[in-house]
């Protein structure tokens, strides 16, 4: 992996979510791929379970704006990056802000087999 590729799969991940496209999302992802979502869970295992989670997330969330800057690529081809969101509540309209770190790995074909990040929130 190259900066490059690392930062166009991340515009094309940010698009997607700031778009509350799950179709374009989920695409970003091998079918099999294992998606860390925060450092407690289980994995999420391949396009269902990413589907499903990513429709509850984005269900509850507006004007979403995303950035990112790639700071890494590993001795053994992963992606490090680090990640910014500003969502707002549709119901109470508080503004939500997480920042944090993502580690991906892409396949062959530049979709991501494995993912994880890290993030911290404050609402405001």
């Amino acid at each position: 992996m190259t900066f490059d590729e690392l930062d166009r799969w991340l515009d094309t991940y940010g698009r997607a979510w700031e778009r509350k496209d799950v179709d374009g999302f989920v695409a970003c992802f091998a079918e099999d791929a294992a998606y860390a979502w925060g450092p407690w869970d289980e994995p999420l295992s391949g396009h269902g379970e990413i589907r499903a989670r990513t429709e509850q997330a984005v269900g509850t969330q507006m004007n979403i704006r995303f950035g990112h800057e790639p700071l890494a690529i590993t001795p053994d081809g992963r992606g490090l990056a680090r990640w910014w969101v500003s969502t707002k509540d549709p119901v109470t309209h508080a503004i939500e802000d997480d920042e944090g770190i993502f580690l991906v790995t892409l396949g062959a074909d530049g979709r991501c087999t494995e993912f994880r990040e890290w993030w911290n929130s404050r609402t405001r």
